[in-house]
C-alpha cells in the first residue's frame, strides 16, 4: 500500500499529529494508499508557501512559466501508464478510459495553457474625443485555492491549475477525499520538472477543514471548484461573508437533455445516448441523463437501445475488456438506487437495469447496472435531479418545440445534445436551448481548446479555452493623458 504525505513547498511532510486515512479501490474494497489527513494548520502552511512563492513566479515572463509547464506535461506523459492505473484503481473506472481520456487530457491542459498564455495580449482602446492613450493588461490574482472533484480527479484538477499557473498564480489544491492519489503523485512530477518551491501545493483532507480554510483565509485570492450545486452555494455564501471577497470559478451540477428527432441517424444517436449516460459509470456532471425521444421512432429506438445496453461489459477497473467499472462507494450506490426506487414509486417504468450487482464477481465492489426508466415527466424527481450514476430518464415528445421546452425545464443548464439530419432544425434548436454547451449529433465531448461551463444553477465562469485562462487573471485598465497641454478645468494660472 503506497503512503503519501502532504506536498507543501516542494517537500513531503506529515500531517499535524500524524493523522491519516486510507483510499480504497471501489471495485474490490481493497485499501490501496494511506494518505495524510490535513488540519487547518497544515492548510495554512501550504497557503503561506504559495504566498511566499507568488511574487517570483508572477514576475517570470509567460515564456519561462510555459517552459516549466511543458516540462510537467512531458514528465506526466512519460509516466502515463503508471498514472492511468492509479487513477483507475482510485476511481473504479476502466483503465482503458484513464489511459485514453483522463491522463491525456491532463497532459494536454499543461501544454495548451503554457502556449495560450504566451499568445495572450492586452489591447489598446480608442477613446473618442479625448487625448487619451488607453490600454489594458492582465495580472494574476495571487494564491488560488483549487478544490478537486472525485469523478475525474486529475483531469478536472489540471484544467484548473494549468490555467492558474500559466497566468502567474500559485496554487493550493485540496485533493478529493475519495480519490486523492493522482493529485498527490503530481507533486513528484512538479519536483522533477524543477518548478520552484511553493508554486504547487497539494493537501488531502476533508472539505470541512481544508476547503473551509481556503475560503476563509485572507491570503487566498481566488477559489475554483468543480463539484455539486450545494457545495457551490456554500462557497458563494462563504465568499460573501469573508473579510476578503473572493472571485469564484464554479463548475457545478447538470441534468443534461439529449433530444432525438425522427430524422436522426439512428445508429449514431443510439451509441451517443448510451455513451452520454454510461461513460464513467454516469458519474459525470455533464452526463446526458434525460433522453427526450420523438414519439414517431419511440418503440423502435427503445428496443434497440435496451438491446445494446445489455451488451455492456461491467467488470474490474484493471481488466482491459471492461467497459463500465464500479461506482465510487457503497454509499453512493445506495443513493443512486434510491433515485431508481423513488422513480418507480412515482410511476416510472424500468425497461432495463435497476439493480445493484452484489453477487460474484461483483460482490466486493460497488457495481450498478446501467438503467433505463421511461414514463418520466417534468414533475418527477428523476427528471429534475442529478443522479450521478448510470440512470437514464426517458420522456416521449410530439414536436421539437415541445422537446426544447422540456430540455429547458430544469434549474440546470450545463449541456444539451440534439440529433437530427436537418441542418436548419439543428441550428434553431441549438439557439433556443439554454446550456453552456450544445452538442449537435454527438454528446459529452469536451476539449481543452474550447470553453466549458454552465448557465443558471450549473455554475459561474468557464474552464478551458482562452475563456478558462481569463478566469485566473485580473484586467487592469491604464489611462494615459496625451494632450498637448494638461487639463485646467478651474482656470488656475501657472505659478
Amino acid at each position: 500500500m503506497k503512503q503519501f504525505k502532504l506536498f507543501i513547498n516542494n517537500e513531503w511532510v506529515d500531517a499535524e499529529g500524524g493523522k491519516t486515512f486510507t483510499s480504497e479501490n471501489p471495485c474490490t474494497g481493497e485499501a490501496i494508499a494511506e494518505m495524510a489527513y490535513a488540519s487547518v494548520d497544515d492548510t495554512r502552511k501550504a497557503i503561506a508557501a504559495a504566498k511566499a512563492a507568488f511574487p517570483a513566479w508572477a514576475a517570470l515572463d509567460a515564456e519561462t512559466r510555459g517552459t516549466y509547464l511543458h516540462r510537467v506535461a512531458d514528465i506526466l506523459e512519460s509516466r502515463l501508464e503508471e498514472f492511468a492505473r492509479w487513477e483507475a484503481m482510485d476511481t473504479g473506472k476502466p483503465v482503458s478510459e484513464t489511459r485514453t481520456i483522463d491522463i491525456p487530457l491532463a497532459i494536454r491542459a499543461f501544454h495548451f495553457h503554457a502556449d495560450n498564455m504566451k499568445a495572450l495580449n492586452g489591447k489598446v482602446i480608442p477613446v473618442p474625443g479625448q487625448p487619451l492613450f488607453d490600454y489594458t493588461s492582465y495580472e494574476p490574482y495571487g494564491v488560488v485555492g483549487s478544490i478537486a472533484p472525485w469523478n475525474f480527479p486529475i483531469h478536472l484538477l489540471t484544467r484548473s491549475i494549468a490555467a492558474a499557473l500559466a497566468a502567474g498564480n500559485t496554487v493550493v489544491c485540496k485533493a478529493a477525499t475519495l480519490t486523492p492519489i493522482t493529485s498527490q503523485l503530481l507533486g513528484e512530477v512538479f519536483v522533477e520538472a524543477g518548478v520552484p518551491a511553493g508554486v504547487y501545493n497539494i493537501v488531502s483532507g476533508s472539505g470541512g477543514v481544508v476547503g473551509e480554510e481556503l475560503l476563509a483565509n485572507d491570503d487566498v485570492a481566488m477559489v475554483a471548484l468543480t463539484g455539486s450545486e450545494p457545495v457551490g452555494r456554500r462557497l458563494m455564501t462563504a465568499s460573501a461573508e469573508a473579510k476578503r471577497i473572493k472571485p469564484l470559478s464554479l463548475e457545478l451540477g447538470g441534468k443534461s437533455p439529449i433530444i432525438v428527432e425522427p430524422d436522426c441517424d439512428m445508429n449514431g444517436a443510439l451509441n451517443s445516448v448510451i455513451l452520454g449516460f454510461c461513460m464513467n459509470q454516469g458519474e459525470v456532471c455533464v452526463s446526458t441523463s434525460r433522453l427526450l425521444l420523438a414519439d414517431e421512432i419511440y418503440d423502435e429506438f427503445m428496443e434497440k437501445l435496451v438491446r445494446r445496453i445489455k451488451r455492456i461489459k461491467i467488470g474490474d477497473c484493471l481488466d482491459e475488456s471492461t467497459q463500465m467499472g464500479s461506482l465510487i462507494s457503497r454509499g453512493h450506490r445506495e443513493t443512486v438506487h434510491g433515485f431508481v426506487e423513488r422513480a418507480i414509486a412515482e410511476g416510472g417504468k424500468v425497461v432495463c437495469g435497476g439493480r445493484m450487482l452484489t453477487e460474484a464477481p461483483y460482490d466486493k465492489g460497488c457495481f450498478y447496472e446501467p438503467t433505463v426508466i421511461e414514463n418520466i415527466t417534468p414533475d418527477m424527481e428523476l427528471f429534475q435531479e442529478e443522479v450521478f450514476g448510470p440512470v437514464l430518464a426517458v420522456t416521449r415528445y410530439q414536436t421539437l418545440d415541445e422537446a426544447i421546452e422540456l430540455a429547458n425545464a430544469t434549474r440546470f443548464a450545463l449541456g444539451a445534445a440534439v440529433f437530427t439530419e436537418n441542418i436548419r432544425k439543428m441550428y434553431w434548436a441549438a439557439e433556443k436551448i439554454d446550456a453552456g454547451t450544445v452538442w449537435m449529433n454527438c454528446t459529452t465531448k469536451s476539449n481543452i481548446e474550447t470553453p466549458f461551463g454552465g448557465n443558471r444553477n450549473s455554475g459561474l465562469g468557464r474552464e478551458d479555452g482562452v475563456e478558462g485562462l481569463l478566469e485566473y487573471l485580473k484586467v487592469k485598465n491604464h489611462i494615459w493623458y496625451m494632450g498637448e497641454q494638461y487639463d485646467n478645468p478651474y482656470g488656475f494660472e501657472d505659478e
